[in-house]
């Protein structure tokens, strides 16, 4: 009885969360919005959501697991994650009360997700669309009213560096969608309102900060709720943090043996233009599902959906600094294809976009997975396991596969790839100190940017993005690393238990299908052993 009523509970507050979650530029948390959705953080949507939530977690606290099979009790526990992180983000993080950059997101991300799936522009979504664009002084207004006396003013100089272009930028990308829109009647004066409402705000701001608070660090004790209570991780912060320095002494290593073995391979050449990236990237893509499968690493089902780069619309590119340029897709549409929006190859792109086009298969081997795993777990038999819960797992899953096709030989080939895999453990490893420092107050954005930069090393205009998206998400930047780690842990348990047994493209197999829960929960569920679950307990109740 109990375990029918964990499934009813989890699919109300499912069909709840999809439109109660806030927006960011993230990926893998999108989620598919009800038809007629518009943002809404007025303070009565917020005392909303906290009611709904407590009435959630009442329920879940009163159903009596304690008989059932792992599985449910996993499903419990996921269920709890979720409602953990409800509470995180009302009360313990409480960006919507103290981060301007918030608004930015809740205004604008709204109207950049309906952008990305491709073309064409129905009458139904060109107006869902336009709503969008007319929520955003709405949206705004109740930034005002909830940021006042509460805001952190190095997140609101973030916010007024994003709005000195988030005017000129929407107009640009509406400019140039109205001609694919069926009926754009109404779309340049709901933009112009639009653009209005961003100055206003941005006056606002400049006004404001001088009286706020400087301080943006969250504190051990918030921190220590994110980790053990929505993450679900068996270890403190301290520990977290030696082990990413541990785990940047490994990649600083590993790169340095690679450069010094590559030393006199020039420099690779750019494709000639975005047609011929796209072309090389599909090409690799379907290379990569034969090297998966004549290797025994990973089954590639035939309903799969594929992974492609595109080119970056008109429409799409002055917005595209809102969020990641990838259409990862939805539940409802899992055999739609993945699509990355890429920009022209040149010397000056990004680090990530640079290297994505000097070899997509660096992207493949991040990017690419969570477009696989998603769809994989779309398809779960479970419904519980088809949601996003945290990073962790998700980042951790394609962070190690990254070095998986290191090892593997995938790059063999391609010396400078080999670099950059390794250069970009050592950022992995990096944000795992950057997070902790700045979630405790140790660094400054200014002075996290400049470390990210120098140390990585890679272009300031990322190394800013990255410290700001950190400083307002603690424990988003140590998910890759920690979840790599909790993977290796996870594989190297499997192995020991099943010995000659052990087949690594089993285990790849149902990792990618498990890929949304918590390894704790995983290594509870496929092994019996509970000691990461208790641990993260342990951790919870001490906080």
């Amino acid at each position: 009885m109990s375990a029918g009523a964990l499934g009813d509970l989890a699919e109300r507050f499912w069909r709840w969360r999809v439109a109660a979650a806030p927006d960011s530029g993230d990926d893998i948390t999108r989620v598919e919005r009800p038809p007629g959705w518009v943002p809404d953080w007025s303070a009565a949507a917020v005392a909303a959501r906290r009611d709904t939530w407590r009435s959630f977690d009442a329920e879940l606290r009163a159903l009596d697991l304690d008989d059932a099979p792992v599985s449910v009790r996993v499903d419990a526990r996921l269920l709890g994650s979720a409602l953990a992180r409800v509470r995180w983000e009302l009360d313990v993080l409480r960006a919507w009360q103290r981060n301007p950059c918030f608004y930015l997101d809740q205004a604008l991300v709204a109207v950049y997700n309906q952008l990305l799936p491709a073309p064409p522009f129905t009458a139904a979504r060109a107006a869902s669309i336009v709503a969008a664009l007319g929520a955003i002084p709405s949206v705004l207004a109740q930034g005002r009213e909830n940021l006042a006396g509460h805001a952190a003013a190095p997140f609101a100089r973030s916010a007024l560096t994003l709005l000195e272009s988030a005017g000129p930028s929407l107009r640009a990308g509406m400019s140039a969608l109205a001609p694919l829109l069926p009926d754009a009647t109404r779309l340049s004066e709901t933009t112009e309102t639009a653009v209005g409402a961003l100055d206003d705000f941005a006056a606002w701001l400049r006004e404001q900060v001088p009286g706020f608070t400087d301080r943006t660090a969250v504190g051990p004790s918030a921190l220590a709720f994110f980790l053990h209570e929505v993450a679900l991780l068996p270890y403190g912060a301290e520990q977290v943090r030696a082990m990413g320095r541990q785990e940047w002494d490994r990649a600083e290593a590993l790169e340095a043996t690679f450069r010094h073995r590559h030393r006199e391979v020039p420099d690779p050449t750019l494709p000639t233009g975005t047609a011929a990236l796209v072309e090389a990237e599909a090409a690799d893509e379907l290379a990569l599902r034969a090297f998966y499968t004549d290797s025994g690493l990973l089954s590639q089902p035939a309903t799969l959906r594929r992974y492609l780069f595109a080119e970056m619309p008109a429409y799409l590119a002055p917005l595209a600094w809102l969020g990641v340029p990838h259409e990862i897709g939805v539940e409802s549409r899992p055999g739609a294809d993945a699509i990355r929006y890429v920009e022209p190859p040149r010397p000056d792109l990004p680090y990530f976009e640079l290297a994505a086009a000097r070899d997509p298969r660096v992207q493949l081997a991040h990017e690419g997975v969570h477009a696989q795993q998603l769809a994989l777990s779309w398809h779960h038999p479970d419904p519980v396991r088809r949601r996003y819960y945290d990073s962790a797992a998700n980042e951790g899953i394609a962070f190690y596969h990254e070095e998986l096709m290191l090892q593997a030989g995938l790059f063999d080939g391609s010396p400078h790839s080999a670099v950059f895999v390794a250069n970009a453990m050592r950022l992995r490893a990096l944000r795992v100190e950057v997070d902790i420092a700045l979630a405790l107050g140790d660094l400054t954005l200014a002075q996290a940017a400049d470390v990210l930069a120098e140390s990585v090393p890679m272009d300031r205009a990322t190394a800013w993005e990255e410290a700001v998206f950190f400083a307002g998400n603690p424990g988003q930047g140590l998910s890759y690393q920690i979840g790599k780690l909790q993977v290796l842990d996870l594989l190297a348990a499997t192995h020991r238990r099943q010995g000659a047994a052990f087949d690594l493209g089993a285990f790849h197999d149902r990792l990618w299908l498990e890929g949304n829960v918590p390894l704790a929960l995983q290594r509870w569920e496929s092994l019996g052993l509970t000691d990461q679950v208790e641990e993260a307990d342990r951790l919870a109740k001490l906080a």
